[in-house]
């Protein structure tokens, strides 16, 4: 019977601390998604209704507020695409390279080893805004501004990436496996290209989310390189929009901007969530 009463108890509270868990995730869901519900709502109003103050129920703007803003000077979907090549040629180098490092440091043995991998610890704490008058200056003195390039070819190096992608190798890849492709006569970038990158699946989409989402959002350097209007992303141009002489602001068109700003990202999210999800399961499978 005491064991019986043991058991019981223990159900209960496995039970009872499960029940706790979907509370406090379910209210965590609610505060994360109800400023996008706030958001789209807002999108549907138009300027006087914003001005009047805040509401839960939509409006009948949202048409409106498109149109108002497609036929304004900003050019929205050229800058979409900037966006989109920015993001998307940032984020496939950026994982594609902070992997190869991390492999190189993994899978080698070499003098400077030890002292390699601090260093671009140390060049991580460095903040974006103490360097970036020098490589605005760079960036003159090579004639790129108004250029992607510059936007795009430094997300090669980013320390914070290969950290993570090195963490992740050191509990994924076996040296063991490297060592018996090397024996079975595999070359080092065939076996980089097809053993490695596929089971660093889970590490890739996550940090492509990041990456991607990270300079889909920025807004700092690309300020400081970009000045034509045509070259110019989404987040310039939404604070352009907002900077708007008084007479022309519409709050109205700023929550469509930035509403439309936000779907591809959840597109992105959407596309490679499920990666994520299958090297959970796969990882809980092994353990």
């Amino acid at each position: 019977m005491e064991k019986e009463d043991q058991k019981l108890q223990k159900g209960l509270g496995l039970h009872a601390r499960r029940s706790i868990a979907y509370v406090v995730l379910t209210i965590i869901t609610f505060f994360c998604l109800f400023w996008f519900y706030i958001l789209f709502i807002n999108a549907t109003r138009s300027n006087g209704q914003l001005q009047a103050g805040f509401t839960l129920l939509p409006g009948g703007h949202l048409m409106d507020n498109w149109k108002n803003l497609l036929a304004g000077t900003l050019p929205v979907w050229q800058g979409l695409i900037n966006s989109l090549i920015i993001s998307t040629c940032s984020a496939a180098l950026c994982v594609y390279f902070s992997t190869m490092t991390a492999y190189a440091i993994h899978a080698y043995e070499f003098r400077l080893k030890k002292f390699i991998y601090p260093f671009i610890l140390m060049v991580m704490m460095i903040p974006t805004q103490v360097t970036a008058l020098g490589f605005v200056q760079l960036v003159s003195k090579m004639k790129l501004e108004d250029s992607f390039i510059p936007l795009i070819v430094p997300s090669v190096a980013v320390p914070v990436t290969f950290f993570y992608m090195k963490q992740y190798m050191e509990s994924a890849l076996p040296l063991s496996l490297i060592e018996a492709a090397r024996i079975d006569g595999s070359g080092e970038f065939h076996t980089f290209n097809a053993i490695v990158l596929p089971l660093m699946k889970p590490a890739i989409a996550v940090q492509a989310i990041f990456t991607f989402v990270s300079n889909w959002n920025n807004y700092f350097t690309p300020a400081l390189i970009l000045h034509d209007d045509k070259k110019k992303t989404l987040p310039i141009l939404i604070a352009q929009l907002r900077a708007a002489d008084w007479l022309k602001f519409d709050m109205g068109q700023v929550y469509v901007m930035i509403a439309f700003s936000i779907f591809p990202v959840i597109i992105v999210y959407l596309i490679l969530s499920k990666h994520i999800v299958q090297g959970v399961a796969l990882g809980s499978v092994k353990g």
